[in-house]
């Protein structure tokens, strides 16, 4: 029985797992967090559709199920990996037939944009961190209490030159709506504004969940980036924007800030090109073989790619990648 080991065990990685285990190839998953799942495993609904993530991740888990082909590694890394092993950060070699990189994305890190006070001050959180707060059913300001008037802020950590990242994170911009109307529904009275450079509503359902955040949940959309945050004297924060549409400057006092943080590539991304004769865009992220015909395969023959290792992607595509990149490994594997 032919063998491959896929390496990272979000939803890619198991979509990835679930179809080879289904055309008979046994399957090894290395997985560097104690649990598969992913970065879903923080989510609290999808766009557009608002769907449980833990429905989503139910279903993965279950088109895995108990196989005795399947050998799941948790709390373990891969160092170097090659089309017929892979070296672990414990220094155990496992061999295989092929393997697949589903390492995904890291989320960029918002205290390196000092200006916006992430770490700094009071009631300053991320998008993650919000999802977590909607997972916990616990929205509230760091004093207690609700907010009143919530800023999110867009491309934080993407478009970026400031920081190396100039690429579109893709899927700020849908994120940044749906937590909007989240808060919408929590909090019906308050005001809730996105701060954007652009909207790029570009999938299925997208524009309308944006017109929609506007008309029935009557959220504000402000053109212009945030240039400054400070606290004030009675412990709320006073964002300094600039209207682009109609070039006035903005001075408003909020009680929370949402800093919507991008997907940065991973480090593993360059270990990977040194180590293993791999290929990276400009971007960090892996490059594949061609963008079309090729798009889940590398540059080295045996050694595909699922999901966000290649480019920001929203779950659904992470999903089908899995599942494309399983079929070009049973190709190969049958052709050898």
């Amino acid at each position: 029985m032919k063998h491959v080991i896929v390496i990272g065990g979000g939803i890619a990685g198991m979509q990835c797992a679930s179809e080879l285990l289904r055309h008979g190839v046994a399957v090894t998953i290395i997985e560097k967090d104690k649990d598969l799942g992913g970065k879903i495993r923080n989510w609290h609904k999808l766009f557009p559709t608002f769907t449980p993530a833990d429905e989503v991740l139910a279903e993965m888990r279950h088109r895995l199920k108990v196989s005795s082909n399947l050998t799941v590694k948790t709390n373990c890394e891969a160092t170097k990996i090659t089309a017929k092993r892979v070296t672990l950060s414990s220094g155990e070699e496992l061999k295989c037939d092929a393997t697949v990189i589903a390492t995904g994305f890291t989320l960029f890190d918002a205290k390196i944009k000092e200006e916006y006070g992430y770490g700094i001050y009071d009631n300053v959180i991320t998008s993650a961190d919000l999802e977590q707060m909607f997972n916990e059913n616990n929205v509230r300001l760091k004093q207690g209490g609700t907010p009143r008037r919530i800023a999110i802020l867009h491309c934080v950590g993407s478009r970026d030159e400031k920081v190396c990242q100039r690429h579109c994170s893709k899927v700020c911009c849908v994120t940044g709506v749906k937590q909007a109307m989240e808060l919408k529904e929590m909090f019906p009275t308050a005001d809730v504004f996105n701060f954007y450079m652009d909207i790029r509503m570009f999938g299925p359902g997208y524009e309308e969940m944006y017109r929609e955040a506007q008309t029935k949940h009557n959220v504000h959309f402000v053109r212009g980036r945030i240039s400054e945050v400070s606290p004030t004297i009675d412990n709320r924060l006073q964002i300094k924007a600039e209207d682009t549409l109609t070039g006035r400057p903005l001075k408003i006092g909020v009680d929370m800030l949402v800093l919507l943080i991008g997907m940065k590539a991973n480090d593993l991304n360059q270990t990977l090109v040194e180590e293993c004769n791999l290929q990276a865009q400009p971007s960090g992220f892996m490059r594949a073989k061609d963008s079309f015909l090729h798009n889940v395969e590398s540059n080295v023959g045996g050694v595909f790619y699922a999901g966000a290792v290649t480019a920001p992607k929203n779950v659904g595509e992470s999903i089908n990648e899995g599942t494309s990149a399983a079929h070009a490994v049973v190709e190969w594997l049958e052709k050898r």
